[in-house]
């Protein structure tokens, strides 16, 4: 990573200021230290795309979202999108997680509210 930086440097001041690699250049400078962060924390990887491929469907449906008739129908939408994801990162088949869930709260006790979370969640 050293020599790359050191080659960007270098070659900084020698390519046309206009020119895609230039930009380029200038773009990995200015963002470095977010570059090279998985160097520093083992627990970083090098690439995000798991990440990014998580966040594409809700990117995609934002501007079909972007007028859910309230602010409140906005929010409960925002809600479940985020039960569904958090289903899918703890291993569970979101639909029976779902369909579990809204079967057993309206008898569930509030105190044990977080029991029904995709975290702790036991299938009955």
């Amino acid at each position: 990573m050293q020599q790359l930086y050191d080659w960007l440097k270098e070659h900084q001041d020698k390519v046309p200021k206009s020119s895609s690699t230039a930009k380029a250049i200038n773009y990995s400078l200015k963002r470095w230290s977010a570059l090279s962060r998985y160097m520093n924390d083992g627990n970083l990887h090098i690439c995000n795309n798991w990440v990014e491929n998580q966040m594409r469907p809700w990117a995609l449906g934002r501007k079909n979202w972007l007028f859910a008739g309230y602010l409140r129908s906005g929010q409960r939408a925002a809600n479940i999108m985020t039960l569904i994801q958090s289903a899918k990162l703890n291993g569970l088949d979101p639909y029976a997680y779902l369909s579990d869930v809204l079967k057993r709260l309206p008898t569930h006790k509030m105190k044990d509210i977080e029991e029904l979370l995709p975290h702790k969640w036991n299938p009955t």
